[in-house]
């Protein structure tokens, strides 16, 4: 099994305000890495520092990424490499069909790998792409002529992020605070489709999350707990479930008076 992600000792900073102070996470392909942590303790700072976003300043450091460093690709290129970032808050496009939006992503994926490819995917291989991805989620067909986000409840912009997962295939998912606003039914939608594409794939996965419950449906192999920007514990599935009983209490016992970065 191959190391597709690599974090060594980052540092990261927020309008000249340290926020990570250290990090060191490997994520192999295929594995499910949860990481949990209170409000401020950098968690969503990590996802989007992955994926490019320039507020974000990584300050000391390395991101390898399938041998090349991250951090010093823009935010397209990490994403062609196949890093894919699923927003906590995905935002709506109305006038772009799903099915339009996911067609010009792959095609702009492949005008980057080869320059001379100005047709892309054909309509019709592409519609039989769609219908299998959307078949293999149990989707309705169609969910794709909608517009994207637009009116979609808090289910369904998941479920249409675990959608272009899918399509796109790619080697590194980002999922930041994936869970939010779900009911129970779409949350074991969205966990199951994206351990579907993990084990099919052999997607790796970094799920950050709040609460326990949607571990309950989508087993990590490795759960972290971020506070003040460091990890300060590492354990199984266990460890998730003494968050749920215990809270962050013992960690803050533990580990001193670390104040929320």
């Amino acid at each position: 099994m191959t190391t597709a992600l690599e974090i060594k000792n980052l540092h990261v900073s927020v309008a000249d305000q340290p926020i990570l102070k250290g990090i060191d996470l490997t994520v192999k392909q295929g594995e499910i890495h949860a990481i949990m942590g209170p409000n401020g303790s950098g968690k969503s700072t990590l996802a989007y520092t992955l994926a490019g976003h320039p507020f974000y300043e990584p300050t000391a450091g390395e991101v390898i990424f399938d041998g090349e460093d991250l951090l010093e690709m823009e935010a397209d290129e990490r994403s062609r490499a196949g890093m894919f970032l699923a927003f906590q808050y995905p935002v709506a496009v109305p006038g772009v069909t799903v099915a339009n939006f996911l067609r010009q992503a792959l095609n702009a994926r492949a005008r980057a790998e080869n320059p001379d490819d100005n047709k892309g995917i054909s309509i019709p291989k592409f519609r039989r792409l769609l219908k299998q991805k959307m078949d293999m989620l149990g989707m309705d067909h169609k969910f794709a002529g909608r517009y994207l986000n637009d009116g979609f409840s808090g289910g369904e912009k998941k479920r249409n992020e675990i959608l272009q997962m899918a399509v796109l295939e790619p080697r590194m998912a980002i999922m930041d605070e994936t869970d939010s606003g779900l009911d129970i039914d779409a949350l074991r939608i969205v966990a199951e489709g994206a351990k579907r594409l993990s084990d099919e794939y052999g997607m790796g996965v970094v799920l950050i999350t709040h609460y326990q419950r949607l571990l309950n449906y989508i087993k990590p192999d490795y759960v972290h707990i971020l506070m003040d920007g460091r990890f300060v514990e590492h354990g199984g599935p266990e460890l998730a479930l003494k968050l749920e009983e215990q809270g962050y209490d013992w960690v803050r016992e533990k580990y001193g008076t670390l104040e929320p970065a």
